[in-house]
């Protein structure tokens, strides 16, 4: 083997290298770059769940039913975080009961709420809802204009992210 040869494939290998460890690197790409916010994980500290997008999917849902899209409400959506905050810490979903009352004493009416676990992505979430009647129940309730949802991560626990989806009047 001559010394160019050797050089060429020297280079060549570390090429072949450095794509190999672009392909298993740890890094997540920022969210931004991941595509659509329905398919970013949310299994990470950091992760974010893009609101407007779970609302918007649902106002389409809704409308391809004939329904109303539901207009995000501070009140329900802090009631939202709260509640999936308490559920990672727990460890487990919540009794959908508590949080329906919590929300009828701050003034919603018919509050329905949506409480899950183990779903990664937005999109995951909203299709077990949407196969479930009792949950599809809730993203179709007829009366509902209002709606908060949010979400948590529990690296430790059993289901990893937890999902809370309020509606009401």
């Amino acid at each position: 083997m001559t010394l160019l040869s050797a050089g060429i494939r020297l280079i060549a290998l570390a090429g072949l290298a450095g794509l190999v460890s672009a392909c298993v690197s740890s890094e997540r790409p920022r969210q931004s770059a991941a595509g659509p916010s329905l398919y970013w994980p949310m299994t990470a500290t950091s992760a974010q769940l893009d609101t407007g997008s779970a609302r918007d999917m649902i106002a389409a849902y809704r409308r391809n039913k004939g329904l109303p899209a539901l207009a995000l409400d501070p009140g329900l959506q802090r009631l939202a975080e709260t509640e999936s905050a308490a559920m990672a810490a727990a460890d487990r979903p919540s009794q959908a009961d508590i949080v329906k009352t919590v929300a009828a004493r701050m003034g919603f009416d018919d509050p329905k709420a949506n409480l899950s676990a183990g779903y990664h992505t937005l999109a995951e979430a909203f299709s077990g809802w949407r196969d479930s009647p009792a949950h599809n129940a809730v993203l179709l309730s007829p009366d509902a204009t209002r709606m908060g949802i949010a979400t948590a991560y529990a690296p430790g626990s059993k289901y990893k992210v937890y999902w809370t989806l309020l509606v009401a009047k």
